[in-house]
């Protein structure tokens, strides 16, 4: 009883150092299993120390079961350690393979087989060996990131009885060591078994810690990101600079914030402003270095800062590159009054938010591309104006003003409000329905005193409507479609029916005529293909149906059917977003 007790206690000494242990920066790497040799040969090294402390932390007892409470700095022959270093040794195997538990094993067993004593040889051999299989162990438990305590506590249980084994090999005539091994053998299990269960919860405890941390600083990181997307959008560095400065300062408690281009400072918030200046030039290598690699750099001292002002409160930053394709075309320098305040959370912030930035500012440049391109479309599409029907009608002006002055005048000035309209479509993606309904009502008054007696044109026009936007010269060319190609061989007595029709959500503007209608084989072409080999209007209708979807949505495309009988309809239909 008084051995179990002894060890209960000297383990609690070893479990502190194990919580130490667990707070190291490069546990991280063994609990997320980054294997590499130099990381093994550390861990090796970290977790053969531990062994030797749990050795030192042990107690010693000799042949007539004394049990001696010092610290075991030396051994006489006639004692025997009773050592907790397998609990140090297990957790490196389970945690790091085999190679690092054969590694601390090995460290572990040399300083006890130095120390000599009853059953030192066992006590060397059971350290390797138990490193080793508990590697391979591990391998059974593979998918899961933290091996559970029940599971370690019963992993526990067997290099302790392992020991016991080895100590009876290897002693098997000595009745002296069969009495010790039954003095020793359950405290020893349970006294291990319970440390190893401890130890696993505790690295379970600071697994949660880190996926809490990391969760929190990706949460503030997409949030910061979300509310500086208003301010990477504007067009002005300066702009840019001082609402992400602001931001960051607001959202981040820090002593201090500045963001650069590649020359200069543009933006600073917070302490050292006297000498932190706007228009400040990046003369410190660390500032170099940040833009030249484009890789986030971290600074713990004044002197890796190399500020000029030698009383300067800001003792240490995290350099963010801001990156605009491959090129790094600034800085973002979070300042810290401590170099203590900059923990794994806020490098994890400080990466993931320059990543978001990253890609906001791709994103951005993407869109304004894709807005770029497509404004280009749509100047083009919209420039585009049937130049015979320009020259059909200044011929038929000439023949009026020799036999009806009044109508030429009347027929140019239509035309001019037909051409003034188009003109101003490069600059216009959208225009009241008043303007189109003139656009449209000219180009009818053109079109009918030019076949006068072989065609109508009916134009319905519903009130409360000329608010609405449309984009321009959108209802003209389907009326013209309807003249050039549905009416082309009707002779007399061709009808256009313009009708705009007004419901609660939609406004459904459509031109029917009594003419031919389309080839069946064309139909579902007509709109998504430019038919520049056919006859039926397939450029007029593509552009207008172009339009329409990239300024109004997919829901505003064209709609095209022959009408029974004969004749077709050409429709669509746009939601009305300001009754």
């Amino acid at each position: 009883m008084q051995l179990t007790l002894v060890l209960f206690e000297r383990l609690g000494l070893l479990l502190v150092v194990a919580f130490v242990l667990t707070r190291s920066p490069g546990f991280r790497s063994l609990l997320y299993r980054e294997f590499s040799y130099k990381m093994a040969i550390i861990h090796a090294g970290v977790f053969g120390l531990f062994g030797v402390a749990g050795t030192l932390t042990g107690v010693i007892i000799d042949t007539d079961f004394n049990v001696i409470r010092e610290f075991v700095w030396y051994v006489e022959e006639n004692q025997m350690v009773v050592s907790s270093s397998l609990v140090a040794i297990v957790i490196a195997g389970l945690l790091g393979g085999p190679i690092v538990g054969i590694g601390a094993g090995i460290i572990a067993g040399t300083h006890l087989f130095f120390l000599g004593g009853i059953g030192f040889l066992a006590n060397s051999l059971v350290n390797p060996l138990t490193g080793l299989l508990a590697g391979y162990t591990a391998r059974f438990f593979s998918q899961e990131r933290v091996i559970s305590p029940i599971k370690s506590l019963f992993i526990g249980i067997f290099p302790p009885i392992l020991l016991m084994h080895l100590l009876l090999i290897f002693h098997s005539a000595d009745q002296e060591m069969i009495a010790i091994v039954n003095t020793i053998g359950i405290p020893v299990v349970l006294s291990n078994s319970i440390a190893i269960a401890i130890f696993t919860a505790m690295i379970a405890v600071v697994l949660r810690e880190q996926e809490n941390e990391a969760a929190f600083a990706t949460k503030q990181a997409l949030t910061i990101a979300e509310e500086a997307l208003p301010y990477l959008k504007e067009d002005s560095f300066k702009e840019k600079a001082e609402g992400i400065a602001n931001l960051l300062y607001a959202r981040l408690k820090l002593a201090a914030v500045t963001v650069t281009n590649e020359k200069e400072v543009m933006a600073h918030k917070g302490l050292g402003s006297d000498h932190h200046r706007i228009g400040n030039h990046l003369t410190t290598q660390i500032s170099k270095r940040a833009i030249d690699t484009k890789q986030m750099i971290v600074a713990y001292s004044q002197e890796e800062i190399q500020c000029t002002d030698n009383n300067c409160p800001l003792e240490a930053v995290i350099i963010i590159p801001i990156l605009e394709g491959n090129k790094a075309i600034g800085l973002i320098k979070l300042y810290f009054r401590k170099a203590q305040q900059i923990r794994p959370v806020e490098l994890m912030l400080a990466e993931g938010l320059g990543q978001l930035i990253t890609n906001q500012l791709k994103a951005i440049k993407a869109e304004q591309l894709e807005l770029h391109t497509r404004d280009a479309e749509l100047s083009n599409l919209q420039a585009q104006i049937n130049p015979h029907f320009l020259f059909n009608t200044l011929h038929m002006i000439a023949s009026l003003i020799r036999k009806d002055h009044e109508k030429a005048r009347h027929i140019t000035i239509q035309l001019a409000h037909f051409m003034r309209f188009n003109l101003k479509l490069v600059s216009t993606h959208l225009v009241p329905l008043e303007k189109e309904f003139e656009h449209v009502k000219a180009y009818i008054t053109i079109i009918q005193t030019r076949f006068t007696g072989r065609l109508q044109i009916n134009f319905s026009e519903p009130e409360g409507v000329s608010h609405l936007l449309i984009p321009p010269s959108t209802i003209q060319p389907l009326v013209e479609n309807s003249v050039g190609h549905g009416l082309e061989r009707v002779t007399e007595g061709g009808i256009i029916d313009v009708n705009i029709e007004k419901t609660a959500y939609t406004l459904k503007v459509s031109v029917r005529d009594n003419g031919r209608g389309f080839p069946e084989e064309i139909l579902s072409q007509i709109g998504d293909v430019m038919l520049t080999n056919r006859q039926h209007g397939g450029t007029g209708l593509y552009n207008v149906n172009q339009r329409l979807m990239n300024l109004l949505g997919e829901e505003a495309r064209l709609h095209v059917r022959n009408l029974p009988g004969n004749g077709s309809e050409v429709y669509f239909t746009i939601p009305i977003l300001n009754k």
